[in-house]
C-alpha cells in the first residue's frame, strides 16, 4: 500500500499555481472538418493569433480523412495553449460514439508556426485537460445521452469560458 512520505524526493514546485484564462475563440471549418478552437493563456494576456492559427494549421494536417465516415463524425476541438516557454496544440477529434482521439504538439514559444509533435507522452497539463473536461460533458449531453438523437449543432454550440 502507498503511504505519503513528506521527503518524497519528486519534483517540487518552480513557482506557484497561477490561474490561465481558458476560453472558446471561435469555430474553424477544416476541409469537411468542424472544429471547436479553444485558446489557453497567463492571465491578463489573450492567446496570441500566431498561436492559434498554428494550431489550426497543425489540426488541418493532422485530422484523418474522410471527416465523416462509419466511426467519426468530422467534429472534434483544437487547443491553442500559449504558454510562456512552449506554444501548443492539442488537437482532438471524436470516434467510435465516445472516445476523443488526440495528438500533442508543440514548438518554442517565439515560433509557434514550427509546432511539431510534442517529444514526452503527455495528454496535457491542468489546463488544457479542463477544456477536455467539459467537451466530454458537452459530447454526453448532446451526441450519447441526448432523448431526441445526437445533435451535432448543440455541441457545437455549447462553448467553455474560465479561469482554470
Amino acid at each position: 500500500m502507498y503511504s505519503p512520505d513528506l521527503n518524497y524526493p519528486g519534483p517540487s514546485l518552480r513557482a506557484p499555481y497561477q490561474p490561465r484564462s481558458v476560453g472558446f475563440l471561435r469555430r474553424a471549418e477544416l476541409g469537411d472538418w468542424v472544429v471547436k478552437l479553444y485558446g489557453i493563456a497567463p492571465q491578463g494576456r489573450p492567446v496570441r493569433e500566431t498561436v492559434a492559427t498554428a494550431a489550426l494549421h497543425a489540426a488541418q494536417r493532422t485530422l484523418p480523412s474522410p471527416a465523416v465516415s462509419d466511426d467519426r463524425y468530422g467534429v472534434g476541438f483544437v487547443i491553442a495553449h500559449d504558454a510562456p516557454r512552449l506554444a501548443y496544440a492539442l488537437v482532438c477529434w471524436w470516434a467510435e460514439q465516445n472516445e476523443v482521439h488526440q495528438r500533442v504538439f508543440s514548438a518554442p514559444a517565439d515560433r509557434p508556426e514550427e509546432l511539431s509533435p510534442h517529444p514526452t507522452h503527455a495528454v496535457g497539463c491542468v489546463w488544457e485537460l479542463s477544456v477536455t473536461d467539459f467537451e466530454r460533458r458537452a459530447w454526453i449531453k448532446h451526441i450519447l445521452a441526448n432523448p431526441n438523437g445526437p445533435d451535432i449543432d448543440g455541441y457545437l454550440a455549447q462553448e467553455y469560458f474560465d479561469d482554470v
